[in-house]
């Protein structure tokens, strides 16, 4: 039995819009995740790259389960001594609420090239609105 290759013409990929609107946060990022991997299509192969892509809204209306906005940190590193910032859910959510979504997903991608490819087919807007009316995506409804 040889290993099943799906070719570049028999991969379909379709365009979603995700509401985060109350979602909690690591359940939605695994969703995302498991859609832009392509795990949701009987074609999924693990060495190609067989998702669709995915825009999420309304990422400033995200939610995290008990204590988590108090206590959850982000860290960043410029490379430079002294260089290391630090920063708070609650004050993410403020200034950045896009960054704490892209950040869970990315964790949850492969941490290769192919996981790289995967990663520019999201797209995540804190607000209601997002620029790919074009491609027609579908709304997707989570559980």
């Amino acid at each position: 039995m040889k290993t099943f290759t799906p070719k570049p013409t028999e991969i379909d990929r379709k365009w979603y819009v995700i509401d985060a609107r109350n979602q909690i946060l690591g359940r939605l990022a695994s969703r995302v995740a498991h859609i832009l991997r392509g795990k949701h299509k009987p074609i999924f192969a693990p060495h190609v790259d067989t998702g669709d892509h995915v825009i999420v809204v309304n990422a400033e209306k995200i939610r995290v389960t008990g204590r988590k906005a108090q206590l959850k940190r982000y860290k960043r590193y410029s490379g430079y001594p002294g260089g290391l910032k630090e920063k708070v859910y609650e004050d993410l959510i403020e200034t950045h609420p896009e960054r704490i979504l892209e950040h869970a997903i990315k964790g949850m991608l492969p941490k290769n090239r192919l996981g790289r490819k995967m990663y520019k087919k999201l797209k995540v807007y804190a607000g209601d609105q997002h620029p790919h009316l074009a491609q027609q995506p579908e709304a997707l409804k989570l559980k």
